[in-house]
């Protein structure tokens, strides 16, 4: 009876306490792991806010005006949004080919500018790659998380009932006395196991999601983008012909 009362306390921590060194052990792991993701969760979340509405501004004001040194300077306080990232790198691009004057000419104009729209092309693909692994930073954590962690709840578990059965096996009795605690404290791990991985999957699938979202519109962006850009070279070669 004692023990029986030992092990279910008033409270879950003494059934902490009371459970074997690895247990224990298993149960501080899943801990720091619940931590670090936590902090992932409201980092990201946080992020990804403040991306998404930092991204409606920024197409709000690209598609408001046609000016892009304007847009340029009416983004640069827009750290968060991806597009722009995108917008600032082509504009960067765009504005050392127009310092080249004449543009290269050739009798088909298509050929002259493919070299040019490749430059800022290459250009939007890098930031878009820097962008992305930005926005999926940590996530590969909390899939992580969300795959092992019932796995090491589970190892815990499975260590506490052999340390049970271990105990009754000493003692030479299987009643409930000797049995019940054994268990009941094996199974927190299980429990903590579970407690860390459900929120991890939860948000890296609600993240991941997100991320998919954001990364449509910059492939989107970038092909809008290079449309405008080739007609600007087209007609600025056909300035220079004139």
């Amino acid at each position: 009876a004692v023990s029986v009362e030992r092990a279910f306390g008033s409270d879950i921590i003494q059934m902490i306490i009371n459970a074997g060194m690895m247990v224990r052990f298993i149960l501080l792991i899943l801990l720091c792991l619940s931590i670090i993701s936590w902090t992932i969760i409201f980092m990201k979340w946080r992020l990804l806010r403040k991306a998404k509405q930092e991204t409606d501004f920024f197409l709000d004001l690209f598609w408001g005006s046609s000016d892009f040194a304007k847009i340029h300077n009416e983004c640069r306080g827009l750290l968060f949004s991806p597009i722009s990232h995108l917008f600032k790198s082509g504009y960067s691009e765009l504005k050392k080919i127009s310092r080249m004057s004449p543009l290269p000419n050739s009798m088909d104009s298509n050929t002259a500018m493919n070299p040019l729209l490749d430059s800022v092309e290459r250009s939007l693909k890098k930031t878009t790659i820097d962008q992305g692994n930005r926005l999926e930073k940590a996530l590969s954590f909390l899939a992580t998380t969300g795959n092992t962690a019932p796995f090491i709840g589970l190892f815990g578990t499975v260590w506490g009932i052999m340390e049970a059965f271990r105990g009754i096996g000493m003692k030479g009795s299987a009643s409930l006395a000797v049995v019940a605690p054994g268990i009941s404290e094996a199974l927190i791990a299980t429990a903590a196991g579970l407690a860390a991985a459900i929120p991890a999957v939860i948000a890296f699938n609600y993240f991941n999601q997100k991320v998919r979202v954001l990364s449509f519109e910059m492939d989107t962006f970038t092909s809008d983008f290079l449309s405008l850009v080739e007609r600007h070279l087209f007609k600025k070669q056909m300035d220079q012909k004139k």
